[in-house]
């Protein structure tokens, strides 16, 4: 059986900021729905684009949501999770909507025109590794990069 081991905060926030694709839980009428998104992480928050008549353009703003991104290796069966909590806010000022074209827009692979612009600011992050004596940056079977 392996350790689950508790990251530190920065640990976690630089699997966050190496990720590109996770998930967004909220709360619908029917009950919990779980969203796969691609994503960007702009100062302390995870940027996402969607339309105003998704799951997330309706029910996300102003409520709080979970965020989780993972890596399993199912060989060497390591792997780590993040999770962030937050209260989904759509960004509407175009001076940060420059902020954050600058830095790491968040770009779509689903098809279609996806204006509007979600952020979940984190106010709690957490990580957990499975097994020991690997580092899982290093081990990423992805890495984002981002031109300078």
């Amino acid at each position: 059986m392996l350790d689950s081991i508790e990251m530190s905060r920065p640990e976690a926030e630089a699997l966050l900021r190496i990720g590109v694709v996770g998930r967004v839980a909220l709360c619908t009428e029917d009950g919990p729905h779980v969203v796969p998104v691609n994503y960007s992480v702009v100062d302390d928050q995870i940027l996402l684009r969607t339309t105003s008549y998704s799951a997330l353009g309706r029910l996300a703003r102003g409520n709080l949501v979970a965020f989780e991104v993972d890596h399993l290796d199912l060989e060497q069966h390591h792997g780590w999770s993040v999770v962030v909590r937050g209260r989904a806010e759509v960004v509407s000022d175009p001076a940060e909507l420059d902020h954050i074209e600058a830095v790491w827009p968040p770009r779509p692979w689903a098809g279609g025109n996806r204006p509007l612009v979600i952020r979940i600011p984190w106010s709690e992050v957490t990580g957990r590794t499975l097994g020991r004596g690997w580092d899982p940056q290093a081990q990423a079977a992805y890495r984002r990069t981002l031109a300078t």
